[in-house]
């Protein structure tokens, strides 16, 4: 029996099912299943063979489909064929239709940003492309990218493409460390970055970190830098080449290269279980072929449509589902470089509504957030002098109201499975009732969606995966057994058929590509879920098997944060795990055993775990931040000294007292200490207990700027050593500016500023304001102002300190 949430079944969004466009798979789910058999029966070759020369221009025709298998790794796609993805992406619509939007630029303030024709796009790529040619750069040879959500981030992976450069792109969340590790690992001559980035209105010091990777990357030699903010910074002479400049010094066309169907198209690092990242190889024909498809018939695109996308660039969903898959196509594709509450909650429905776009694809943990962000009601307590502020919270949409959102037809989500809760709320005050929304599971080596609704043909059921995709065989497999899990059940997800855009390789490591995905199951592909089967066939996605946590859609290995940890000089041991969070889907825990000769004080741990938490940060990056560490004497191990997580998963989860055969534990004294053993959180505020606590991060979330949360809240800068109160500002959405002046935090709303000294993180100072203080008794702010009833103490009404 499979263990599945009761759900409502949901019918087919009526702005599809009755829309002036005919879905292009439909009406109902006989004739789905009719579609999916061809594409994996006797004919399947044929299938994929029509679809390729349909979707694609090829300069050679292929003759073969497919050939290889699992159980070699040798898999390949139209091997004869020779196409480019650029020339695909770009000329092909650019000759057609010069003057047509080909991505919708949102830039992280309103008003900043542009639309790019394909035109604009074609000549801005074929200069970096000429760029990069007189940097030596060659077919086969990688290109490493570390660029924010710019337009121009897109023009440099297609620039790579159309001269058969392998892009390596890196999430510009990612710290120093983790740079220096993927460029040295794929080992690119040259860079790409931009001098700063812009997101949530915080500056981020993008090219400071690429000269911090760079002191340890001896094998690049050239930096092409892009002018995002136009702020003073570091320049290497000889080194470092400004984008504006080098594109004006080249000639605006340049010839594509003819690419093999399986010449590698990209690197793609993600997290792997030893904890050195896997560079995934993608390569171009297939790759290409699936992402188009996959936004066409799982997405039901059509001509005139503008697709949006909310990831980053610099995971696989942006890859595929921003640039790939739309450009192929000729669908308008969106960049959106801010975050969904800048300045205000309604940041995403405003750009849908202003940019009339009709398909919307985001992270469930952007969901759940701007569910829980609601209204905020206030209630007021004033005398003459003092002013008391509280706040009730509830489950939000007024930041939808003011719009219609009536160009939406279909809403994706992606990255994890998203509860029924949430995807109710997003059916509801999103889609109104009346789009299709399509739960997507897939994964960095898939490569495009393997698993999903089809939104003009099946019935939804909120938190369900469904259905596969075109070409697509899942099966169930008994974790221990290796047997076919039939009929409704539960098992590990496996792949059974070959499928064009899967991963061919790891980065010069193909013995690690068979072993983790080829391996465990022979003949089938292992994608490290577990899934359930229920009575109508439909899968559910369970989540990891294997050591690797998904927190807000980032993959991240255990064994990753595990090894940041270690170097911390006093650290002997640690195990990390990965726990159920319901606004992330899955939260960082940590376990940590000190070294007998590192000195520190028992009745202070919370700054032992702040330590700890920093040191994962500046490793790996801010995502990967222990959500909750625990210092403890030693581990739960067997008497072969492997270390006993599931014990560990089970204290957290409030399951200590089901724990079941403890027998092979070396030492159980260790377990029981563990679970009287208090956890000392980065994220829980000492002042007061509040609902929000789960969401705030620690204060070097923003060493140098205020940081504004997918939640509204504003926390100051307090600088590294003055990290002794733990308070958080949240606001409303009235705010004009926030920004942080040396060490204060400026907000600014309409004639009204407030002031926030960071020295020590408490003190307020207002316009009008004549002292503040912190109220022991009442545990709050208490504002001292010459007029409780003039535009200050107005404004106060519009926030209040927790």
């Amino acid at each position: 029996m499979a263990d599945v949430p009761v759900v409502q079944k949901h019918p087919i969004g009526s702005r599809v099912a009755k829309g002036h466009l005919k879905p292009h798979v439909g009406p109902d789910r006989k004739a789905y299943e009719e579609a999916h058999k061809e594409s994996v029966g006797e004919k399947s070759d044929e299938w994929w063979a029509k679809k390729a020369t349909e979707t694609l221009s090829w300069y050679r025709p292929f003759q073969t489909v497919h050939s290889g298998s699992f159980s070699q790794g040798n898999i390949a796609w139209f091997p004869e064929g020779q196409l480019n993805a650029s020339y695909n992406c770009v000329d092909r619509h650019a000759f057609a239709s010069p003057d047509k939007t080909a991505i919708v630029y949102e830039a992280d303030e309103p008003g900043q940003g542009k639309n790019v024709t394909y035109s604009e796009l074609l000549l801005e790529v074929c200069k970096v492309a000429n760029v990069l040619k007189s940097l030596g750069v060659k077919k086969g040879d990688t290109v490493s990218v570390y660029l924010p959500m710019t337009w121009q981030a897109v023009a440099a992976f297609l620039a790579c493409a159309r001269i058969g450069a392998i892009h390596s792109v890196v999430f510009a969340g990612f710290s120093a460390e983790s740079l220096r590790d993927r460029i040295n690992d794929c080992q690119s001559r040259v860079l790409i970055t931009s001098d700063e980035g812009k997101r949530g209105g915080k500056t981020i010091a993008t090219k400071a970190i690429v000269d911090q990777a760079l002191k340890e990357c001896p094998v690049v030699e050239k930096v092409l830098v892009l002018k995002r903010t136009g702020s003073e910074i570091n320049f290497v002479s000889g080194r470092d080449l400004w984008w504006h400049e080098e594109t004006e010094k080249v000639p605006g066309y340049c010839v594509p290269e003819s690419m093999s169907s399986e010449d590698p198209l990209f690197i793609l690092y993600t997290s792997g279980s030893t904890g050195k990242p896997k560079g995934v190889v993608h390569t171009t024909g297939g790759y290409l072929l699936c992402a188009a498809l996959t936004v066409k018939y799982v997405f039901d695109v059509h001509p005139g449509d503008k697709f949006a996308c909310m990831a980053d660039i610099g995971w696989i969903t942006g890859h595929t589902y921003i640039i790939y898959g739309p450009l192929t196509l000729g669908t308008t594709t969106t960049v959106f470089e801010s975050t969904p509450v800048y300045p205000s909650p309604a940041r995403y429905w405003e750009t849908v509504e202003k940019h009339g776009l009709t398909h919307f694809y985001s992270a469930p943990t952007a969901i759940r957030l701007l569910r829980r962000l609601g209204n905020v009601f206030r209630a007021l307590e004033s005398s003459a002098v003092f002013i008391y502020l509280i706040y009730l919270v509830s489950l939000g949409h007024h930041h939808l109201q003011p719009f219609t959102l009536s160009t939406l037809r279909v809403l994706g989500s992606v990255g994890e499975p998203i509860n029924p809760e949430a995807w109710e709320w997003y059916n509801e005050y999103v889609g109104r009732k009346e789009c299709s929304i399509v739960d997507t599971f897939w994964q960095t080596e898939t490569g495009s969606i393997v698993l999903t609704p089809f939104p003009g043909a099946i019935e939804t059921k909120p938190g369900a995966a469904q259905v596969p995709f075109f070409g697509q065989a899942p099966v169930l497999v008994e974790a221990t057994t290796g047997k076919l899990v039939e009929g409704t059940g539960e098992g590990v997800l496996c792949l059974s058929k070959p499928w064009p855009s899967i991963a061919r390789t790891i980065w010069k490591d193909h013995a690690r590509y068979l072993d983790t995905y080829m391996k465990p199951y022979p003949g089938y592909f292992y994608t490290g879920d577990g899934a359930a089967r229920d009575e109508d066939g439909d899968i559910w996605i369970k989540g990891r098997v294997d050591d690797v946590i998904n927190v807000s859609g980032h993959r991240l290995s255990t064994a990753e944060i595990e090894s940041a940890l270690i170097l911390h000089k006093g650290v002997a041991e640690t195990a990390v795990i990965g726990t159920a969070d319901d606004l992330t889907g899955q939260a960082v825990h940590a376990f940590v055993t000190m070294k007998p000769s590192f000195s520190y004080s028992s009745s202070d741990e919370a700054s032992l775990v702040k330590e700890l938490v920093i040191q994962v940060r500046k490793v790996i990056g801010p995502f990967a931040a222990p959500k909750k560490v625990y210092i403890v004497g030693d581990l739960p191990k067997t008497r072969s000294g492997k270390i006993m997580r599931r014990i560990m998963r089970k204290i957290v989860a409030g399951e200590g007292d089901q724990l079941g055969d403890l027998s092979t534990v070396a030492e159980p004294s260790v377990v029981d200490q563990i679970k009287q053993k208090p956890d000392i959180s980065p994220f829980e505020l000492p002042l007061v207990e509040t609902p929000h606590s789960d969401l705030l991060t620690s204060l070097h979330d923003a060493p140098t700027n205020g940081e504004r949360l997918f939640d509204g809240s504003i926390r100051p800068p307090i600088p590294h050593g003055n990290e002794t109160e733990e308070t958080s500002l949240f606001t409303e959405q009235g705010f004009r500016s926030v920004r942080a002046e040396g060490r204060y935090l400026v907000i600014e709303s309409g004639d009204f500023a407030l002031t926030v000294n960071s020295d020590n993180g408490t003190s307020l100072v207002a316009s009008n304001a004549t002292d503040s203080k912190f109220d022991d008794a009442s545990q709050r702010f208490v504002v001292h102002t010459t007029d409780p009833t003039d535009a200050s103490a107005k404004t106060f009404k519009n926030l209040f300190w927790i």
